[in-house]
């Protein structure tokens, strides 16, 4: 079988359109498998004008991976529907505007090395042309650097990259799966913003931190700022790391 993920460079053309009249519209919304970033659930909870704390009870399912113990933050699908999303209608998606980052780059895929010398990181990207869309028959053609930047997803990027940076230091300070107060702290300060909002300022949950008093203040009404607390957060409580 043809590996469907080919390299493509951020300069180079592809060709690809998804519209209702591609015949496959909305096929890609079902058999679904969708993972969440942290910024996914707070631009969708915005969207939906719920809760961070609601967002996951109705739409989210959360497990514990085996092997980092770290909690894993997927998209309830209907599974009487042929595990079709929930977000999902024959008109196309109702949250599309704030939909997830994997929704918003296909069909391609992106990944990060860090130069170990340096720190730098690069971006790859690859085309996952997938027989059954029809989007590769359609006409119109862009480059991957215009694609990311139709698709709005550079605010997306950069705080899924802060998410994987997190993870990386994990599995360098703390190989071993964490514990269950660990995972608790991991799912409030990254995934139930709402909660976390009520435990800094309610119950001082970060009294122990030097923090910058402007982003401080700002995490008060800005979801953005109190998530990039929060990674912080994590980063010092969990993996004794400081910036």
């Amino acid at each position: 079988m043809n590996d469907p993920m080919t390299p493509i460079s951020v300069d180079e053309p592809f060709q690809f359109c998804c519209s209702p009249g591609v015949p496959c519209f909305n096929a890609c919304c079902r058999d679904l498998n969708q993972f969440l970033y942290p910024y996914d659930i707070l631009r969708l909870k915005h969207h939906l004008g719920v809760s961070s704390t609601r967002f996951l009870e109705r739409y989210a399912t959360v497990h514990v991976g085996p092997e980092s113990g770290l909690p894993i933050v997927s998209l309830t699908a209907d599974y009487t529907d042929k595990f079709k999303c929930p977000f999902v209608s024959p008109e196309g998606c109702r949250v599309y505007r704030d939909r997830p980052a994997a929704c918003r780059m296909y069909p391609l895929a992106r990944a990060l090395s860090r130069n170990r010398e340096t720190g730098e990181l690069t971006e790859h990207f690859a085309l996952l042309k997938e027989p059954h869309c029809c989007g590769f028959d359609q006409d119109g053609s862009q480059t991957v650097e215009e694609w990311v930047e139709d698709q709005d997803l550079a605010d997306y990027n950069r705080m899924n990259d802060r998410m994987l940076e997190i993870i990386s230091i994990k599995n360098q300070r703390h190989p071993a799966v964490l514990d269950i107060k660990s995972q608790y702290l991991f799912r409030l300060a990254l995934y139930d913003l709402d909660e976390f909002r009520d435990q800094v300022f309610e119950k001082g949950i970060l009294a122990d931190m030097k923090l910058d008093p402007d982003q401080f203040e700002a995490a008060r009404t800005d979801d953005v700022a109190l998530l990039e607390l929060g990674m912080l957060f994590i980063k010092k409580e969990l993996f004794g790391e400081t910036e």
